[in-house]
């Protein structure tokens, strides 16, 4: 381990120079790719907000459509949060409710099959959410939790063959978005630009050919506390600017921390930046907010995400390449 030049990854961050900066390389990346302005399905989140902000910058809010995606399983505000941000941005906006497509395709029916598998007697009326176990290090395991009739919340763990029956299901709402996303820039000739910041591009939290798929991604390289920053710093309405890192993908709330990172993200922030800074655990752990011990095992998964995650970030394998 060795000792860091800085305390965090906040320490020497210039919002109004990144900026600038982020906008100077979007417009020069869209122009490369000879397109003539950009998408960006808007969910209402600060991530979306802020590449939405960035791209109105670089392009100019006439160039800029911002989409509004909303389904059954995701917060009713969403869309609605989304359309103050378009509005604040001065940015044309359209909502294209997915509901019906995923309807059409099984999605709904896919996933109560699977929950059933657990909850034999699930209705699908009743909200649910995926969760994870907490960071050891080692193997992940995620539970199934149900809201019943009369309110009450009941656990139990999913078999792997029924976690992958319900991720596959509920992933197919990011890639109908996506689709949607290029509907669009194909009407338009725009490029698509992707929302991941560094946590999610970095452990692989999103979906290949969904949420992962895109033509430029202006914030895949700035820590969630960064894009906060950044979102303060483009004047974005507050509930944007303050909203909480949701999945938004199953009907009961749920966090990113519980589904997927197993910290909150101004945690994993120092954790990512500790890890790859070379900080010892025990001299992060008082900054962090964790035992040494802990730290320890979230570096561990942080290597495990990323080697896990490498198929998600590959491209298409040609087995018969040409010079």
């Amino acid at each position: 381990m060795t000792t860091p030049s800085s305390t965090g990854p906040d320490d020497s961050f210039d919002p109004a120079a990144s900026l600038e900066r982020l906008a100077l390389r979007t417009a020069d990346a869209v122009r490369q790719l000879g397109r003539g302005g950009a998408v960006v399905a808007v969910s209402g989140g600060v991530d979306s907000g802020v590449v939405a902000g960035i791209c109105v910058r670089a392009l100019g809010a006439n160039r800029v459509m911002c989409l509004r995606l909303p389904e059954r399983d995701a917060a009713s505000e969403s869309s609605d949060i989304g359309l103050e941000l378009a509005n604040s941005l001065g940015a044309p906006t359209v909502e294209e409710p997915i509901t019906d497509a995923l309807e059409a395709l099984g999605c709904y029916r896919r996933r109560d099959e699977a929950i059933r598998r657990v909850f034999p007697d699930y209705e699908a009326s009743w909200r649910h959410k995926l969760v994870r176990s907490r960071p050891t290090g080692g193997v992940i395991v995620f539970s199934l939790v149900v809201e019943r009739p009369d309110g009450t919340e009941e656990r139990r763990r999913m078999p792997p063959d029924a976690y992958r029956e319900l991720l596959a299901a509920s992933n197919m709402k990011q890639r109908t978005r996506k689709l949607l996303e290029y509907t669009w820039a194909d009407r338009l000739s725009y490029a698509v630009a992707g929302t991941p910041n560094l946590l999610e591009y970095d452990q692989g939290f999103f979906v290949k050919g969904g949420d992962g798929l895109a033509d430029v991604k202006p914030i895949a390289g700035l820590y969630k506390g960064q894009v906060y920053a950044l979102a303060r710093e483009l004047g974005l309405p507050e509930s944007v600017a303050t909203r909480y890192p949701t999945t938004d993908t199953f009907s009961l709330p749920q966090t990113q921390e519980e589904f997927f990172f197993g910290h909150p993200y101004d945690q994993m922030d120092l954790l990512m930046w500790g890890h790859d800074e070379g900080v010892a655990p025990g001299e992060l752990a008082a900054k962090v907010r964790l035992e040494a011990d802990q730290v320890e095992a979230a570096y561990r998964e942080i290597e495990r995400k990323r080697v896990a995650t490498e198929y998600l970030h590959a491209p298409a394998v040609l087995v018969d390449p040409t010079d």
